[in-house]
């Protein structure tokens, strides 16, 4: 099996920060080719699918973590996933709760087929075109899945924008408790709250979006991706130069 160096960054804080943010911009960012621009699920579905595709050949034929090809991948999942999940949910007419339920079926079949193929999970640690493969396919899925779920919550759950935001923050931070005070396997929250930040990134662009007789702040698509945008890009900026600074010092210290 041909191996690479690491094709993914740490999980840290930042690492969730721009995760969030990044599904957050790609809920605005699908709205406003779907709906603002009238482009329809269907056609934005496939323009978004083709821009997932040509981001992810240039992260696979990367040899190691390049933080601007890895964050558009994941942008792109994210915008994808907006309007795939509403292609089915609306123009189908399968449903939220459908929708969910096929998409969380989908997820659980590619990681099932990941454990039994590969033997792990892990995230942190994607090696192999093999491996990277799944992982990919599975961020894809799952936030498509977020973005049914985040969807529910603000439109049908009875919520609200603001109360499917807080709902799903109030579960990340749950699972974060998890993670320090339990023994519960960190690749099964990682995916649970990797999950998790798609619904929380939908109803806060949602939030962003939605005119006040909504229940929305009514900045509208374009306003909210472009703030969205230029914060994504000073995050993978920052990233960009504290990696490009660990390499500088780990050059001096061979020397």
């Amino acid at each position: 099996m041909q191996q690479h160096l690491n094709k993914v960054p740490a999980i840290t804080l930042s690492f969730w920060i721009m995760k969030i943010c990044a599904t957050t911009l790609g809920e605005t960012a699908g709205d406003l080719l779907s709906m603002t621009l009238d482009v329809g699920y269907a056609v934005s579905s496939l323009i978004l699918i083709s821009f997932f595709i040509a981001s992810l050949l240039g992260q696979l034929v990367s040899k190691a973590y390049n933080p601007w090809l890895y964050w558009l991948v994941i942008l792109s999942t994210s915008t994808a996933g907006t309007t795939m999940s509403d292609y089915m949910d609306r123009t189908l007419g399968l449903g939220y709760a459908s929708g969910s339920v096929i998409l969380v079926t989908i997820l659980a079949l590619v990681l099932a087929t990941w454990r039994f193929t590969q033997g792990s999970l892990a995230v942190t640690e994607i090696r192999s075109f093999k491996i990277e493969m799944f992982y990919w396919v599975a961020i894809l899925f799952s936030n498509t899945l977020g973005t049914a779920l985040g969807d529910f919550l603000a439109d049908s759950s009875g919520l609200g924008f603001a109360g499917g935001a807080l709902l799903i923050a109030s579960i990340i931070f749950a699972i974060t408790v998890l993670h320090f005070t339990t023994r519960i396997p960190g690749t099964v929250l990682f995916w649970a709250a990797f999950v998790l930040t798609r619904p929380l990134g939908a109803t806060v662009g949602d939030l962003f979006t939605k005119s006040p007789e909504k229940g929305g702040l009514g900045f509208g698509t374009v306003g909210s991706s472009a703030i969205l945008a230029a914060i994504l890009f000073g995050l993978i900026l920052f990233d960009v130069l504290k990696n490009a600074e660990g390499r500088l010092v780990t050059a001096l210290e061979a020397e």
